[in-house]
């Protein structure tokens, strides 16, 4: 192997060990060419309206695509080549007979230099995702560029570490008194098969590259399968990669991509095929458990969740309502780790100057909310746009049901730059913990609680409940009480769930670092799999040891 991509993958998986802050791409677009979000701009558009043909998959049966800009409000108009699922499934059977018999060096140098070739697009990707999911301009370079590189670069550099564990070839000698017993051994990781990635219409590439770049790694040909409404970033993904294959004289179809039509979906079909033995998916909580019942498969998920914060004793109040109006307005709440559920004691919240009434926290975080949104300067960007429309219902219904508690009613803030852009801000309502009907359950998109309980303890016990019961991917604590924190850091991680304490200025409970923070626990109902620990990689593939005398 290369020196340089030696060293680059154990930088990589020495920042996992060590925990610590580690980005092999910078995160901000000025570290990079100085016209490249011109030059990004001016390559997302010219795929508009077009025929994506950077894919090296033969068979196509015709072209389909139905991606709409929610800041535009109108088609990208971007076709793919449409394939059946017998088709990718005989495509990658085929590819699997060599992709598995490559080395684990070859399999490393040709993944990180797909990540390079991605990298080179990062502008082009970041526009591709803000109209096809409705992020900010910024989220979306950073979140479907270095982050998701980064998060790549995590699995693969894991999983290549996982591959090397232990020896290919020893000599075994057992001394049997007389004369010595001596076996040849080898050990060798063999892939499961065919793995499918099953991607989501929020984060297209970030959800989609650790399976895709797990499998991969560990020797498995991949079949992506992206949701329809947000092809267009993980379509380029998958452009490079088979760039990338080609390169390395490697089939291209080691990695296909599958699209098609919320009307004619392939996905069942690819999902229950006898060949697909891994399935990664993100998305929501029903077709999720589909994918766990599957027989024969090993499955990751990732799927909805109930975020909470605990709000019991605070030091600095508008610094607190700050931080929370920012997580939850950060894309319009369409994040997996966004709060929706904040626990709030009848008796209020301490600070130094004295108790907070329970109605006075409400109004300090609604007056919070509703600065952000209506600032000129922040308000459009860090709300983004509504991916679709049934978040943009669920924002009313949940509303009407409310009634007099609605605290803040969401609001159609005005893009100036996409004035026809879909745009909800976070809607606040005040709620009792006894109305469980209003608040227990995923209320996915723009939209907080605020419940009230009898005490900073059963605020506690709501969380904890809440979480082993629907699942929970983040939890948030504010307390300057050190033994209540650690009972709420105990009770919440019995229930697999990681609590962010007293977070205020720029740390936000939705942001999860790559080499650092594990992005799902897979202990509770919101996944199975955690990106990533040792488990994500090892289960795509097996161990098998062989054994010769002479």
């Amino acid at each position: 192997m290369n020196q340089s991509i030696k060293e680059r993958l154990e930088a990589a998986y020495a920042a996992q060990l060590n925990r610590t802050y580690y980005s092999a791409w910078p995160e901000s677009p000025r570290a990079y060419a100085e016209d490249g979000m011109a030059q990004g701009l001016s390559a997302f558009q010219s795929l508009l309206t077009q025929n994506f043909t950077e894919l090296f998959q033969e068979g196509s049966l015709g072209w389909l695509g139905e991606e709409v800009s929610p800041y535009m409000m109108t088609g990208l108009g971007v076709q793919y080549p449409q394939f059946s699922a017998d088709a990718l499934i005989s495509n990658a059977k085929s590819a699997q007979k060599v992709w598995s018999k490559t080395s684990a060096d070859t399999r490393a140098a040709v993944l990180l230099d797909a990540l390079d070739r991605v990298a080179l697009r990062f502008f082009e990707v970041a526009y591709a995702t803000m109209h096809t999911t409705g992020q900010s301009f910024m989220m979306s370079f950073q979140a479907s560029g270095p982050h998701a590189n980064d998060r790549a670069l995590e699995v693969l550099s894991m999983a290549y570490h996982e591959l090397g564990r232990f020896p290919s070839d020893v000599a075994w000698v057992k001394n049997m008194g007389k004369f010595d017993l001596t076996l040849h051994k080898n050990y060798k990781a063999i892939p499961k098969g065919i793995a499918l990635v099953i991607g989501c219409s929020t984060f297209p590439t970030w959800n989609t590259v650790p399976g895709l770049f797990g499998s991969l790694m560990t020797g498995n040909a991949s079949i992506v399968k992206p949701h329809p409404k947000s092809v267009l970033p993980i379509a380029i993904v998958v452009a490079e990669l088979q760039k990338a294959l080609i390169a390395a004289g490697l089939p291209a179809t080691i990695v296909q991509l599958g699209v098609d039509t919320l009307d004619q979906p392939i996905t069942k079909a690819l999902a229950e095929d006898d060949a697909v033995k891994l399935i990664d998916y993100t998305g929501g909580s029903a077709f999720g458990d589909y994918i766990e019942s599957l027989s024969g498969k090993t499955v990751f998920t990732e799927k909805a969740g109930v975020n909470s914060v605990i709000l019991d004793s605070v030091v600095d109040a508008t610094a607190v309502f700050g931080n929370l109006a920012f997580a939850a307005s950060l894309y319009s709440g369409q994040m997996c780790t966004a709060p929706q559920n904040i626990f709030v004691s009848s008796t209020g919240v301490k600070t130094p100057e004295g108790h907070m009434s329970y109605d006075e926290v409400v109004a300090g975080i609604a007056n919070a909310v509703k600065g952000l949104a209506e600032n000129p300067k922040m308000g459009a960007g860090t709300l983004g746009a509504i991916q679709n429309d049934i978040t943009s219902s669920r924002v009313k219904s949940v509303e009407s049901a409310a009634g007099s508690g609605v605290a803040l009613a969401s609001m159609n803030i005005v893009n100036t730059e996409f004035p026809d852009a879909r745009t909800a801000s976070p809607t606040v309502i005040a709620v009792n913990a006894s109305d469980v009907a209003q608040w227990k359950h995923e209320c996915f998109g723009p939209i907080v609680f605020v419940v009230k309980t009898d005490s900073a303890e059963h605020s506690l016990a709501l969380t904890a409940s809440c979480a082993d019961a629907l699942g929970a991917i983040t939890c948030s604590c504010y307390s300057t009480d050190d033994v209540f924190m650690g009972e709420v850091e105990d009770a919440m991680n019995a229930v697999f769930t990681p609590v962010s304490f007293n977070f205020t200025g720029a740390a936000f409970v939705n942001q999860h670092a790559a080499f650092s923070d594990f992005h799902v626990t897979g202990g509770n109902p919101s996944g199975n799999a955690s990106f990533t620990d040792s488990q994500y990689v090892n289960r795509r593939f097996v161990w098998v040891g062989n054994r010769r005398m002479g």
